[in-house]
């Protein structure tokens, strides 16, 4: 497997330390990691900064909705996001993923889990094409049987 290239992570949590320690597992793969501490900063800082990926928080917004997961689906369309929780219930996962989560990870696993699932989730970004792009050799376009 190749080496990713240095890139952008948006990292929302309103947990200040804790933040702090997933920062430093981060940094070591990517080449920014911006934080942020509430809903209305992850929303603004996914549209101006594009990150490759985003690790939130779930119970970053403070009513336990998951109305950001969506909107910043909409506004960043290639974005990946991989939501962390204390909740380990897989109706919680579930809801997660329904809403948009591209990753789930348990915050007491973090230090095993995060680094692979936003590896998953940067691979996954790379081997997707941009909405709108043109299709590449060996791409099926739909309706043509190819």
């Amino acid at each position: 497997m190749t080496e990713q290239p240095p890139s952008c992570v948006l990292l929302a949590d309103r947990h200040h330390g804790l933040a702090e320690g997933v920062r430093g597992l981060l940094d070591t793969a990517f080449g920014t990691v911006v934080m942020v501490a509430d809903e209305a900063s992850l929303l603004e800082g996914a549209g101006r900064l594009q990150p490759d990926v985003a690790v939130v928080d779930l119970s970053l917004a403070r009513d336990s909705h998951l109305a950001w997961l969506p909107a910043i689906k909409q506004r960043c369309p290639g974005l990946k996001v991989v939501v962390i929780s204390v909740h380990d219930e897989q109706s919680v996962r579930q809801a997660a993923m329904r809403a948009g989560a591209d990753e789930f990870v348990l915050k007491r696993s973090i230090a095993t889990d995060l680094l692979p699932a936003v590896g998953r989730v940067r691979a996954e970004r790379d081997v997707q094409p941009s909405p709108g792009a043109a299709p590449r050799a060996g791409d099926r376009v739909p309706g043509t049987g190819s």
